[in-house]
């Protein structure tokens, strides 16, 4: 794998990814809308590393002991909102493992602590208290997380900002990070047009889609803005 391309991860949006998926015809694979950064600004990506959410913060201790330098901890709680299923005892030890960051399916605590200790988490927000309940540990409690409707594994790459949470396959994740980032410049190459006083109608010939529409009703804006290789719908 690219490593330097990979890399362009940290210079890649989530809505950016997306398109790169809609782009290339990978699923675009999302976490519910809803989870937040902790603190404005945080990102991260990598690797996934799912664990499952019994009840018990020793299962995110074995979860850090096999972690790889630089994956994201993706934990399935379920979506629930009743509870809090990690503070500052893990996030601690899992950025001096070398994790990347933590997107969780429920909710954290301790949000003045992880705030202050800084490091990229992504939840549905806090809560003060953490489970009363133990869960069975199913036999792939460390190898799959649920995140809305998605399966994530190890097999697949997280990347998170303030738009959201993106899951890609790594066999894909070459393919549409290279689209992503052709769409990238392309828009801001047409903002920066924009901001010199070209208007995003004269760029994309508005006027001339307007005008074929006329006589090819069922002509659609996607299909006009691929046939110019211009940005704004994929």
């Amino acid at each position: 794998m690219d490593t330097t391309l990979i890399a362009e991860l940290a210079n890649l949006t989530t809505p950016h990814l997306a398109d790169g998926c809609l782009v290339t015809g990978n699923p675009i694979r999302i976490a519910p809308a809803g989870l937040r950064p902790l603190v404005d600004g945080m990102t991260c990506y990598g690797r996934a590393a799912p664990v499952q959410h019994l009840g018990s913060i020793d299962i995110f201790f074995e979860a850090i002991e096999q972690l790889r330098e630089g994956e994201v901890i993706v934990i399935d709680n379920g979506g629930r909102l009743d509870e809090a299923c990690i503070g500052d005892i893990v996030l601690l030890e899992a950025q001096d493992a070398g994790a990347a960051g933590f997107v969780v399916w429920g909710c954290h605590r301790d949000s003045k602590e992880l705030a202050e200790i800084g490091f990229p988490v992504f939840s549905f927000g806090a809560l003060p208290t953490g489970p009363q309940r133990s869960s069975i540990r199913p036999d792939d409690v460390l190898s799959r997380a649920s995140f809305g409707r998605n399966n994530v594994t190890r097999s697949d790459f997280v990347v998170a900002d303030a738009n959201g949470v993106l899951f890609i396959a790594d066999d894909k994740i070459e393919e549409v990070i290279h689209a992503a980032i052709k769409y990238r410049d392309t828009e801001a190459s047409q903002l920066s047009a924009m901001r010199s006083g070209v208007s995003y109608r004269t760029q994309t010939k508005f006027a001339d889609y307007l005008e074929k529409r006329k006589s090819t009703p069922s002509y659609g804006f996607r299909q006009h803005l691929k046939a110019i290789a211009a940005a704004g719908e994929v």
